[in-house]
């Protein structure tokens, strides 16, 4: 599916700084490409986002989730204007990882005036396994 949209041309230090203070820090999601309708951010499988059996929490990998459809959308907006918000968001646990990195890539599927719908599929990068999938549903509103 192609779609007609420019992802703002922002090198990924300065995306990366937003994180700063945020959870995105604390979890250590890190956006590491942007293609022309992708977004591709990592994160590490360590105590900050284990479950009490050590295995990668679901609530990680739903923020991981969030997280590049929001980096995404914003990509895509002019944010003296308009901002997304997430108003759903799921995730589909196939795998578990106790260890390493995994590696999140999203894609747009949909971007309307008014929302803006993303696939993102998460991986373990020792393996390359798909670990979970998911989506994410942005409204896009006035900036405040």
């Amino acid at each position: 599916m192609t779609l007609n949209m420019i992802f703002k041309k922002i090198d990924l230090k300065t995306i990366n700084s937003y994180n700063k203070n945020t959870l995105m820090e604390v979890l250590g999601i890190e956006c590491i490409e942007v293609g022309d309708d992708y977004i591709v951010s990592t994160m590490p499988v360590d105590h900050r986002t284990h479950q009490p059996m050590g295995l990668l929490h679901g609530g990680a990998s739903a923020a991981l989730i969030e997280s590049i459809g929001s980096i995404g959308s914003t990509l895509l907006l002019d944010l003296s204007k308009e901002v997304p918000l997430g108003i759903e968001v799921s995730a589909n646990h196939l795998g578990s990882v106790k260890s390493g990195m995994v590696k999140a890539v999203g894609k747009i599927v949909h971007a309307g005036k008014k929302t803006h719908f993303w696939h993102v599929d998460i991986f373990d990068m020792k393996t390359d396994k798909l670990i979970c999938t998911g989506k994410i549903l942005n409204m896009i509103v006035p900036k405040p």
